[in-house]
């Protein structure tokens, strides 16, 4: 578990201390319910919520011995609460309590990750509408295509992150599941009923139909939608990256005073924070790897799941929350260089409209395909050239026949490309209060 990034408050929900608090919660919730069956007195029900408690460190003692974990909590249990213990643990088994409250820990991360998009989302939001009508150059292939907005760029993300916090309700929702069915989940030795109102106590609805375990598709779903969400991340952080690259440097993260680039070369402002969310997300990706291969267990439960998952979901978490710490951070305090922008734009001296200019063309009585092959002609001579495309054209013959200097000057203006900008950005925040 890659313990030095934990923020807090994730790392806090997968310390030992709280897993083992759900735990204890399951419990409960089930000594309460069979007290409302009558099957536990309300005497002994108060002196084991009154006395019920544990030890971390006792656990661990007792575990050394008996190899396992379950087993050591209850007896760490018991010997705070005493004769009434026999009550504890009434006709469940081990994953009755350890997968229910690992829907609960899920759940709880899945809470706070939620939070945290909003934050995203909002600062995204912000940022897009800031850089609305900020010109920079569309790029496909990595090869400038036509002019689009920073805005634009910024509001592609907004929206992405808006389907995550959808995905992201989904998973928790059916993560928001339990089992108190016992060892086959044919709850030989329960009440349904305790199923039921135990797992309402806990804000969880009851599996229609379990194993010894919750199906794991519930936890691949989890993990495939945090794996979904750190890809996304890493999108936005390789973007960044490359709009950081020396000869665009359109975008920079940010680079805080005191801060060094280079060991060796001072001049060095390298993004060393956007490519730490790229490697990151790598591992949310292969976490979700060992979910799908724990779905398919030996009948109904082997234990081959339960090492890995005390890996996957602790480290994927706090993966999660880590990355969008940093790239809200990030995404608040970039350098953003409009003039640069514009700079870019102008690199390949007017090339970016030629199809502006085909288009016009076409109005004048020509073919779409001569249009292109008498634009193409002129635009690989101002290419390899180097050469003003829109000098080119005022001074081609056979384009002056066509159109007027005003007309072809026209095609070169950015007003077009901004016209429907306010379009799209009512579109995407059309829903929004």
């Amino acid at each position: 578990m890659i313990k030095r990034y934990t923020r807090p408050e994730m790392g806090a929900i997968w310390e030992e201390q709280n897993k083992y608090q759900k735990w204890l919660d399951v419990e409960l919730a089930v000594c309460e319910v069979w007290n409302e069956l009558g099957e536990i007195p309300e005497e002994a029900l108060k002196r084991i919520k009154d006395k019920a408690d544990f030890s971390v460190q006792r656990i661990d003692e007792i575990e050394k011995v008996v190899k396992h974990d379950v087993i050591a909590f209850l007896t760490s249990i018991s010997e705070k609460v005493g004769k009434d213990s026999r009550y504890i643990h009434l006709g469940l088994t081990s994953y009755d309590v350890v997968d229910t409250a690992l829907s609960l820990l899920i759940k709880e991360s899945l809470e706070k990750i939620q939070k945290d998009l909003i934050v995203l989302k909002e600062t995204l939001r912000d940022q897009a509408l800031k850089y609305k009508k900020t010109p920079m150059i569309g790029r496909t292939h990595g090869v400038h295509a036509e002019p689009i907005t920073f805005g634009v760029k910024v509001l592609v993300w907004y929206e992405e992150i808006k389907r995550h916090i959808q995905r992201i309700s989904q998973a928790k929702q059916n993560i928001s599941c339990g089992r108190i069915a016992g060892a086959v989940g044919t709850y030989i030795h329960l009440d349904p009923e305790v199923e039921v109102k135990a797992l309402a106590k806990l804000k969880l609805k009851p599996a229609n139909v379990s194993t010894q375990i919750l199906q794991r598709d519930r936890h691949a779903e989890v993990l495939s939608t945090l794996a979904l969400l750190c890809t996304s991340l890493d999108k936005i952080a390789q973007e960044i990256r490359h709009l950081q690259k020396t000869e665009v440097l359109e975008l920079e993260e940010p680079f805080t005073k005191g801060q060094k680039g280079s060991s060796a070369m001072p001049h060095k402002r390298n993004p060393v924070r956007t490519e730490r969310i790229s490697g990151l997300s790598r591992l949310a990706r292969s976490n979700l790897q060992t979910a799908l291969e724990n779905i398919p267990l030996w009948h109904e439960r082997d234990i081959s799941h339960s090492s890995a998952e005390r890996i996957i979901f602790p480290d994927t978490f706090i993966i999660t929350d880590f990355l969008m710490a940093e790239i809200t951070d990030i995404i608040s305090h970039w350098h953003v260089y409009p003039e640069k922008m514009m700079e870019n734009i102008d690199l390949t001296q007017g090339l970016v409209f030629s199809q502006k200019v085909m288009l016009a063309l076409t109005k004048k009585d020509i073919s779409r395909e001569d249009a292109y092959k008498l634009v193409q002609k002129l635009s690989l001579i101002a290419w390899e050239q180097r050469s003003d495309f829109k000098k080119l054209l005022l001074s081609d013959p056979e384009i002056k026949k066509l159109m007027s200097p005003k007309e072809i000057k026209e095609c070169f203006s950015l007003d077009p490309y901004l016209s429907k900008i306010n379009t799209i950005f009512n579109r995407v925040l059309s829903d929004e209060s």
